[in-house]
Formats: C-alpha cells, sequence, structure tokens
C-alpha cells in the first residue's frame, strides 16, 4: 500500500512550507517554560516566575484568535510579520528587563506585549487545508499536524530548560523568539501555497467571529477538557516519580505519553474510516475518559507509563478529528480563526490541567491530580454528546448549500501591485474530491 504520508509532500511548496512551519511553532511549547526558568533562577521567585509566564499564555490565548482573523481578512504575508515581529521586540523587552532588574511590573507588560506571537500550527494547517480541501489527504495532513505538535510539545520545553540552565538564564526565551523570527521569516515568502483570501460564501454579509453560528465553541471546549489532562499528566507524573523516589522517571513516564499519542495518530491518519466525523468525535472522547480509570490504580513508574501510554492513544485521534470538523463546520473565509480558536482551546486545558492539578498534589498527594484528569475526561465526554446535534446539522447544512452559495470566492486583489493569487499547482494524481 502506498505510503499516504509520502503522497502529502508531492504537492509542491509542501515541504518547504511545513518544515519552515515547524521551525516557527516550536517557540509555542518552549517561551512559557522559558519564563519561568529564567526568572526562578534571576530572582528567586517561583510566584513571580509563573505570574509572569501565565500573563504570557493568557494574552496569546486572547490574541492568536484575533490575529488569525486579521489574516483571514488580509492574507498571512501581510499580517505574519507584523505580528511577528511585536512579539520578538517584547520579548527582547521582557529578557532586557529581567537582565537589568528592572520594576515587576514591566516583566508583566513586556509579557502580555509578546503574547501576539502568530499560531503558527494554524498557519501550516490552513495551507494543508488549501492544496487538499475536500481529498483524503486532508485527513492524513491533520493527523501529520498532531503528530508534529506532539513533538514540539516535547522537545520545546526540555530544550528550553536546558538552555536555560546550562548557558544562561536568558537563553530559552531568546532562542525562542530567534526560531520563531526565523520561521517566520522563511515562511511568508513561500507564496505558491498561501491561501487565498476569501469573501464570505453570502457576498456583501458583514464578517464575523468563527465562534458565532456553529459549534466551534463545543469543539474548542473539547480541547480544553483534552489539554486538562495533557497538563495533568505533565505535573502528576513529575510528582509522583519523586513521590517515589526516582525523578528521572518523570521523563521516561511523559516520553511513553507522547510516544503513544504519536503512534495513535500516525497510525489514525493512514486509515480511511467511513465513520461520520461526529459519531467518531463520540468515540475517541469515550475511550480518552475510559483510559483515565487506570490511573487511579497506578503503584509504580511501570504501570504509570503503562497507563499513560494508553491515555495517550486517543488524544491524538481526538485533536484530528476536531480538526477536521472544524474544517468542516467553519466556514472558510474563517478557517484560520476557527483552527486557531481549537488550538488555544487546546493550550489554555494543558496550563488550566497543569495549575489545578498542581494544587490537588499539594492537598491531596499524585492520587488527588489524578481525579482531576479522571473529572476532565468525563467532561471531555459530556462535550462530545452535546456537541452532537449542532455538529449533524452544521455538517448537513454545509453539504446542502448551493455551490455558488456554500463555499467562499477569492477576493479579488486591490490594486496595490500585488498579484492575483491563485490555488497552488495539484499533481495530477491528486484524489477526487469528496461530495460534502
Amino acid at each position: 500500500m502506498a505510503n499516504p504520508y509520502g503522497a502529502l509532500f508531492r504537492a509542491p511548496g509542501s515541504l518547504a512550507f511545513s518544515a519552515a512551519g515547524f521551525v516557527a511553532r516550536m517557540p509555542l511549547s518552549m517561551t512559557g517554560i522559558g519564563i519561568i526558568t529564567m526568572l526562578s533562577q534571576m530572582r528567586g521567585q517561583y510566584g513571580l516566575a509563573g505570574a509572569v509566564s501565565a500573563t504570557f499564555t493568557l494574552s496569546m490565548a486572547l490574541c492568536g484568535p484575533q490575529i488569525s482573523r486579521v489574516v483571514d481578512r488580509r492574507g498571512q504575508s501581510r499580517v505574519l510579520l507584523p505580528a511577528t515581529g511585536l512579539s520578538v521586540i517584547a520579548m527582547g523587552v521582557l529578557l532586557l528587563c529581567a537582565r537589568y532588574d528592572a520594576p515587576v511590573w514591566t516583566l508583566f507588560v513586556s509579557a502580555a506585549a509578546a503574547g501576539t506571537m502568530p499560531n503558527m500550527a494554524a498557519m501550516v494547517r490552513a495551507r494543508w487545508t488549501h492544496l487538499h480541501r475536500g481529498s483524503d489527504r486532508l485527513h492524513t495532513a491533520y493527523s501529520l499536524e498532531s503528530v508534529v505538535d506532539e513533538l514540539t510539545f516535547v522537545v520545546g520545553p526540555a530544550l528550553a530548560v536546558a538552555l536555560s540552565t546550562a548557558l544562561f538564564p536568558e537563553a530559552g526565551p531568546l532562542v525562542a523568539a530567534v526560531l520563531l523570527a526565523l520561521g517566520v521569516l522563511m515562511f511568508v515568502p513561500q507564496k505558491r501555497t498561501e491561501p487565498p483570501v476569501l469573501r464570505p460564501a453570502a457576498d456583501g454579509a458583514p464578517r464575523v467571529s468563527a465562534l458565532r453560528g456553529g459549534p466551534l465553541v463545543l469543539l474548542a471546549l473539547t480541547l480544553v477538557a483534552g489539554g486538562t489532562i495533557v497538563g495533568t499528566v505533565d505535573v502528576v507524573s513529575v510528582a509522583f516519580a519523586e513521590e517515589r523516589g526516582s525523578p528521572a522517571g518523570a521523563g521516561i513516564v511523559l516520553s511513553v505519553y507522547a510516544i503513544g499519542s504519536a503512534g495513535a495518530g500516525l497510525v489514525f491518519g493512514a486509515l480511511r474510516l467511513g465513520v461520520p466525523l461526529p459519531r467518531l468525535l463520540l468515540l475517541s472522547t469515550a475511550g480518552t475518559a475510559l483510559t483515565t480509570l487506570p490511573l487511579l490504580l497506578v503503584e509504580n513508574i511501570a504501570t504509570l507509563s503503562a497507563a499513560v501510554f494508553f491515555s495517550g492513544l486517543f488524544f491524538a485521534p481526538t485533536m484530528i478529528v476536531v480538526m477536521g470538523l472544524v474544517e468542516k463546520t467553519v466556514e472558510p473565509a474563517a478557517l484560520t480563526e476557527g483552527m486557531t480558536w481549537a488550538i488555544t482551546g487546546l493550550s489554555v486545558g494543558v496550563a488550566l490541567g497543569a495549575s489545578v492539578s498542581g494544587g490537588m498534589v499539594d492537598r491531596f498527594g499524585p492520587s488527588g491530580g489524578f481525579t482531576v484528569a479522571l473529572a476532565a475526561g468525563g467532561a471531555t465526554v459530556l462535550l462530545a454528546l452535546t456537541a452532537q446535534g449542532p455538529l449533524d446539522r452544521s455538517l448537513r447544512a454545509r453539504a446542502e448549500a448551493p455551490a455558488d452559495e456554500g463555499d467562499a470566492k477569492p477576493v479579488p486583489r486591490t490594486p496595490r501591485g500585488h498579484e492575483e493569487r491563485h490555488p497552488a499547482p495539484v499533481p495530477p494524481d491528486h484524489d477526487a474530491r469528496r461530495a460534502r
């Protein structure tokens, strides 16, 4: 059987933009932990370090979807460079304020400004959607992206901590800022794969947020709950390993979790399932909830590793299904914003899980932290159940819309010296488009 992942990269320019996107998205996972490591070493206050990092994360969660909304209206090449420039400059100011012992308020202001970092994972997914919309390859592309997300969230934090502890405190956030600038500078010039700016399906209709008029809120909340499990596993694994006198065991546990999720994502991406996406969402979230139960029975590092491995098996497929549903239910003219809301939900969930489970560990030990994962697993199922009706209605509405009304249309270029953007060429063996 042909390798479905190899077939993805037959589209001209796909390897180049995905490689640049990988570099540009590494800072997403590096910056928060890098700020904590830097400030805890330089100021000796973990509370301050965590608060500044949380300010950056919250700012990114608020700014990311708004930046992506502007991208949908004006195009990636016009928006990514100024947004990245502001984020990189603000991060430089933060590092200088930390180095020269500036007032505490300057740390919070610069961290908030650094949160204008664009969500490059959504930008890459938007390009894959442009290349393979309506094809089975889009499912494979989303699967690949979920694995890349896993890789960045495994490698990024470890790299940031290693740089800040082995070189100098600012090294982690500094390298993250450099990678962001470098990746975006490589990504933006690749015009042949850049999605065209689309006008809403109804000509003359005002552009509204992707959150309005659809099930996107429920999909984003589903990833908040799923991300809570991830954040809980991160924190409680460290606490459990320390309690058992083997701090290094936490690294093994987290690696096993990532391997389980990434492996499941790769396998899931190679499958061609006939099950409707809403039903797949319910099945994957049910599996997620069930696999949190063994966490309450772990006794040592080995059993914890086995438990998180099975828990990870359902995480990547859930992420893939959610992204597929975003593509099918959000209007194409707002696709980048919709994907950013979903990925932001995941990031918020990871931060929420880490925070809540940390408090539970302080009060009840690791077993108390695992109950957070159990509750989050139940929440994913409830959200998936609630979303069934809205998802079915939204999918039917898209399928029944006339061809000239159901799809957004490219916006003609304004006469400012810009050439009209055309869809990227598609290889001859491109899959036949499926009916929506």
